[in-house]
């Protein structure tokens, strides 16, 4: 976690003209103009940035990448702000936290989901094909008209995945974590767009919702026997086109885990993988450790890689953030170990920490070259 400097306007009249707000804080002329978040370079290098809040008093939750931030009041008036140290380069999830409930930012039309939002530095690399979401009522996304009801089976319960052919549909890609790219983060249109713009061949995605991420993405075989003798057997059965031999599985954090230990330990069935800040910290015992991530650097798959199993026939791309600094020696051992197995690796970092809204590019970038 990080230690943002805020706070620094106090003291200062009128300080806000600085982030392109004309008025006293306030004022109705000032709430008129307001619209954050926005930054300014800061002395040191990296952005200072403006948030604000109108009414009670609030912090900021950041996803993973800071401590949650005090919100200061202006005088006696409604406003409430912080201005946050922030480095170069960086795309965060954010949200309000007043009393017991959690709110999207009324003043930043980007959001993801109902009580979330999207704070990226000026100098945060674009994400084409991925539509700008509102918050509120605003927030509802579109969803895959084919779903299945996938009950019973290895994994237990119900669950309902849903299906949807991107250009027509093609190749399976198998996306974990599903529900949080249907209802948070608008994977469809972003596919969609993708394909329709000629940078990815036309796909099949397959939204896979998770009930329990710790036991279900753990190095255990029981999903991906599911997924190879119960999930793809019913989305051939949908109708829609769904090529299932050139499958790509994407995942992030304990997802892409799961992903490359399914390329390990299930060959026949993934060949191809994208994964995301993946966790690979991971060993059966890391969970009960005060500091799961301070066990054997690249755990568990770590392990299995030196064993040096033959992955020539594996293309895997990995991602993490930048500025995730203590997962990047997992990360980065596991790269390495990948390649010298025989597996066609690339490489990338985002402009994030661990957290889904810096990934959404390396997603789709990464999908398309592992179908290149």
């Amino acid at each position: 976690m990080t230690d943002p400097v805020h706070g620094l306007a106090a003291g200062r009249e009128n300080a806000f003209v600085e982030f392109g707000l004309p008025g006293t804080p306030g004022t109705d002329e000032f709430w008129a103009a307001a619209g954050t978040p926005a930054s300014v370079p800061a002395d040191d290098g990296g952005w200072v940035t403006l948030f604000l809040w109108r009414g009670s008093p609030a912090s900021i939750g950041f996803e993973s990448w800071s401590d949650p931030v005090p919100l200061r009041r202006w005088g006696e008036t409604d406003c409430w702000y912080a201005e946050v140290r922030m480095p170069a380069r960086l795309r965060v999830t954010y949200r309000f936290l007043a009393g017991d409930a959690a709110y999207a930012d009324p003043f930043n039309p980007v959001g993801a989901g109902g009580d979330r939002s999207i704070a990226a530095t000026p100098d945060a690399p674009a994400q084409p094909h991925w539509p700008v979401v509102g918050t509120g009522s605003d927030a509802v996304l579109p969803l895959p008209r084919t779903r299945i009801r996938w009950a019973g089976g290895r994994l237990g319960g119900r669950r309902t995945v849903r299906v949807h052919p991107a250009g027509g549909g093609g190749p399976v890609v198998l996306l974990l974590d599903g529900d949080d790219w249907l209802y948070l983060h608008p994977a469809m249109s972003a596919f969609d767009s993708a394909v329709a713009s000629g940078e990815m061949p036309a796909v099949t995605l397959v939204f896979l919702p998770t009930k329990d991420r710790v036991a279900e993405f753990g190095c255990r075989p029981e999903l991906w026997e599911a997924v190879r003798d119960e999930l793809l057997p019913l989305v051939a059965e949908t109708g829609v086109p769904a090529d299932r031999d050139r499958l790509v599985v994407a995942g992030q954090s304990l997802g892409g885990l799961s992903a490359m230990y399914a390329a390990l330990e299930f060959p026949e069935l993934v060949s191809r993988v994208a994964c995301q800040s993946a966790s690979f910290w991971w060993t059966p015992d890391a969970m009960d450790l005060a500091d799961p991530l301070g066990g054997p650097v690249g755990g568990t798959i770590a392990a299995r890689l030196r064993e040096r199993p033959d992955l020539s026939g594996l293309r895997v791309a990995f991602d993490v953030g930048e500025h995730e600094t203590r997962m990047l020696p997992h990360c980065e051992l596991t790269e390495a170990l990948a390649e010298q197995a025989g597996a066609t690796v690339r490489v990338s970092r985002s402009a994030s920490d661990h957290d889904r809204a810096g990934w959404r590019h390396a997603l789709l970038r990464d999908v398309a070259w592992a179908l290149a």
